[in-house]
């Protein structure tokens, strides 16, 4: 089977950051797929390298995190004229693999199913427009209803969809049919992120890393930081990554003192790893917004494979997996004193804490596994080559 696989961030370890294309698509070529892989990078020309047997194109599309909502829209938008471009050129594929988010990378599977009559598997990361709209970023009428026009078109004409958590699931098969919905959430790399013993004799760390932008809320962080020191707990703080509030949160760390957090470049896997090795739990953050509820973090399913115990600071599935599994606590900043009180009874209780971090692993292993992952994916690309059951989604909060 040959495959075009889609996707605007595609990035490899030593690049750092979501990696779920990079195994997806070596899990392919592994199972005898052909796969072109078409990504963009910030460079004046096009490349193309072979990784793992993926062909890589890069498309000279630039992005950043800094960018504003305008700016990304036309960044989006440029890699969609490039891939219409560059497909005629290459082999008939069998199928598209499109992964968003943006959601105009869609525009890409309507457009080669009308052209050349090619299927395309759409796979949903974030929901878009929804986290823009309940974000602000778009405010206009007739562009809100032209957006989700466009999603509801996509999701119909899709082959088939995977969807990333429970929740995105349940609100697309409220636009298409229940049967092409699979849910296929991001994994834990247990092979590369193996759990090790911090000595009692270390500072306490609680870490960050991932994006730095509005979406994530990391002024509470800062204010746990600032409530340690007043408390008199000598915790240390890590906030890694980067983002377009890097800056006004630097900034703000020095006007509150924080002498107790330290900012860390965006870095590869493996800086990702060392991070996670050195911290005793792990802060996954995000805005208090209902689309955010159904999110699918990387940095969450790389602290399961790492075994660390969580402080997650919004509702949804994520906390949900953590109070079901106990694997940490749901830090409320609006319940300052009781969240505080609940976050100082679990870090004064090792035994807690190295029970909490083994579930994790555990359900890691057991769920989020790469490996399953890869079967999940290939079982939706050819079911009759790959026989796979996979399970609804509801399954992982009452296994």
């Amino acid at each position: 089977m040959r495959i075009i696989y889609i996707h605007q961030y595609f990035v490899t370890p030593v690049q750092g950051g979501a990696v779920r294309s990079y195994y997806l698509a070596k899990g392919m070529v592994e199972a005898g797929m052909e796969v072109d892989m078409i990504t963009a990078h910030n460079e004046d020309v096009y490349d193309l390298k072979i990784i793992e047997g993926i062909k890589v194109h890069y498309l000279p599309v630039a992005y950043d995190t800094t960018f504003g909502f305008f700016k990304r829209g036309k960044s989006f938008l440029h890699f969609v004229s490039h891939v219409k471009m560059l497909i005629p050129k290459l082999p008939r594929p069998e199928l598209l693999y499109i992964s968003s988010t943006p959601l105009t990378t869609g525009i890409i599977g309507l457009w080669a199913k009308r052209k050349y009559d090619l299927p395309y598997i759409f796979e949903v990361r974030d929901l878009w427009p929804e986290a823009p709209v309940q974000m602000g970023a778009v405010r206009n009428a007739l562009l809100k209803t032209t957006l989700y026009r466009l999603e509801n078109r996509i999701y119909k004409n899709a082959l088939k969809i995977v969807a990333l958590s429970p929740g995105i699931k349940n609100y697309i098969e409220k636009k298409t049919s229940k049967e092409k919905v699979f849910l296929i959430p991001n994994f834990a790399d247990t092979a590369f992120f193996k759990p090790i013993q911090r000595t009692s004799a270390e500072k306490f760390t609680i870490s960050y890393a991932g994006a730095i932008g509005q979406v994530n809320a990391l002024e509470g962080l800062l204010e746990l930081a600032q409530l340690a020191k007043q408390k008199g707990r000598d915790w240390q703080f890590v906030m890694m990554g980067k983002g377009a509030l890097l800056p006004k949160l630097t900034k703000m760390a020095v006007d509150m003192g924080l002498d107790n957090l330290k900012f860390e470049p965006f870095g590869s896997k493996e800086k990702v790893r060392v991070l996670l090795q050195n911290s005793d739990m792990v802060y996954i953050s995000f805005a208090h917004l209902p689309v955010l509820k159904s999110n699918s973090p990387n940095k969450f399913f790389d602290a399961l494979a790492m075994g660390k115990p969580l402080i997650v600071n919004h509702k949804g599935w994520v906390q949900e997996l953590i109070h079901t599994h106990q694997l940490g606590i749901y830090y409320n900043a609006k319940q300052a004193d009781t969240s505080w009180n609940r976050l100082c009874f679990f870090v004064d209780n090792p035994q807690k804490l190295a029970e909490s971090g083994k579930r994790a692993r555990q359900l890691g292993e057991n769920y989020f596994s790469s490996e399953i992952a890869v079967k999940q994916v290939l079982h939706v690309l050819d079911p009759q080559k790959h026989p796979y059951k996979i399970i609804d989604g509801v399954y992982i909060l009452t296994a």
